[in-house]
Protein backbone atom coordinates (compact mmCIF):
# COMPACT_ATOMS: atom_id res chain seq x y z
CA UNK A 1 0.00 0.00 0.00
CA UNK A 2 1.65 3.41 -1.07
CA UNK A 3 0.90 6.80 1.34
CA UNK A 4 0.62 10.04 0.01
CA UNK A 5 0.93 12.75 2.29
CA UNK A 6 -2.02 15.35 1.53
CA UNK A 7 -0.85 18.46 3.19
CA UNK A 8 -4.44 19.34 4.26
CA UNK A 9 -5.37 15.95 5.48
CA UNK A 10 -2.27 14.25 6.51
CA UNK A 11 -1.06 10.29 4.94
CA UNK A 12 -3.56 8.90 3.02
CA UNK A 13 -4.07 5.92 1.00
CA UNK A 14 -3.00 7.05 -2.48
CA UNK A 15 -6.61 5.18 -3.64
CA UNK A 16 -7.81 8.42 -2.33
CA UNK A 17 -6.02 10.25 -4.64
CA UNK A 18 -5.96 11.19 -8.71
CA UNK A 19 -2.71 11.58 -10.49
CA UNK A 20 -2.63 14.98 -12.54
CA UNK A 21 1.35 14.76 -13.79
CA UNK A 22 4.72 15.94 -13.98
CA UNK A 23 4.59 19.37 -13.05
CA UNK A 24 5.66 21.58 -16.17
CA UNK A 25 5.53 25.19 -16.47
CA UNK A 26 2.66 26.09 -19.17
CA UNK A 27 3.51 28.49 -22.07
CA UNK A 28 2.15 31.17 -23.06
CA UNK A 29 -0.76 30.56 -25.61
CA UNK A 30 -0.85 33.85 -27.34
CA UNK A 31 2.88 33.54 -28.29
CA UNK A 32 3.63 29.14 -28.30
CA UNK A 33 3.78 27.59 -31.83
CA UNK A 34 1.38 24.21 -32.36
CA UNK A 35 4.74 22.56 -32.02
CA UNK A 36 5.62 23.72 -28.71
CA UNK A 37 1.65 23.23 -27.08
CA UNK A 38 1.69 20.01 -28.43
CA UNK A 39 5.35 19.19 -26.62
CA UNK A 40 3.79 20.59 -23.79
CA UNK A 41 0.32 18.61 -23.95
CA UNK A 42 1.74 15.62 -24.79
CA UNK A 43 5.50 14.90 -23.77
CA UNK A 44 6.42 13.68 -20.71
CA UNK A 45 10.35 13.44 -19.35
CA UNK A 46 9.11 10.09 -17.63
CA UNK A 47 12.61 10.52 -15.35
CA UNK A 48 14.31 7.83 -13.13
CA UNK A 49 14.63 9.32 -9.63
CA UNK A 50 13.26 11.63 -7.87
CA UNK A 51 10.14 14.29 -9.91
CA UNK A 52 8.08 16.61 -8.90
CA UNK A 53 4.07 15.76 -9.38
CA UNK A 54 0.62 17.00 -9.33
CA UNK A 55 -1.83 14.70 -7.47
CA UNK A 56 -5.77 16.15 -6.70
CA UNK A 57 -6.97 14.70 -2.96
CA UNK A 58 -10.64 13.35 -5.03
CA UNK A 59 -12.03 11.44 -2.00
CA UNK A 60 -10.96 13.94 0.69
CA UNK A 61 -10.34 17.92 0.60
CA UNK A 62 -10.57 18.13 -2.94
CA UNK A 63 -7.00 20.62 -3.52
CA UNK A 64 -4.11 19.85 -5.97
CA UNK A 65 -0.48 19.73 -4.08
CA UNK A 66 2.73 19.23 -5.81
CA UNK A 67 5.20 16.14 -3.90
CA UNK A 68 7.98 14.61 -4.73
CA UNK A 69 8.09 11.10 -6.22
CA UNK A 70 10.69 8.32 -6.68
CA UNK A 71 9.70 6.30 -9.70
CA UNK A 72 11.57 3.53 -8.61
CA UNK A 73 10.08 3.37 -5.14
CA UNK A 74 7.33 5.39 -4.83
CA UNK A 75 8.81 7.07 -1.88
CA UNK A 76 7.61 10.28 -1.48
CA UNK A 77 8.77 13.56 0.14
CA UNK A 78 7.34 17.35 0.60
CA UNK A 79 8.33 19.82 -2.16
CA UNK A 80 11.98 21.97 -1.82
CA UNK A 81 11.24 25.18 -2.87
CA UNK A 82 13.93 25.41 -5.50
CA UNK A 83 11.93 22.26 -7.69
Amino acid sequence: MMLLRCPWCGPRNVTEFRYVGEKTSRPDPATTTPTQWRTYLYTRANVFGWTVETWYHSTGCRQHFSVERHTLSNRTRPVQENS
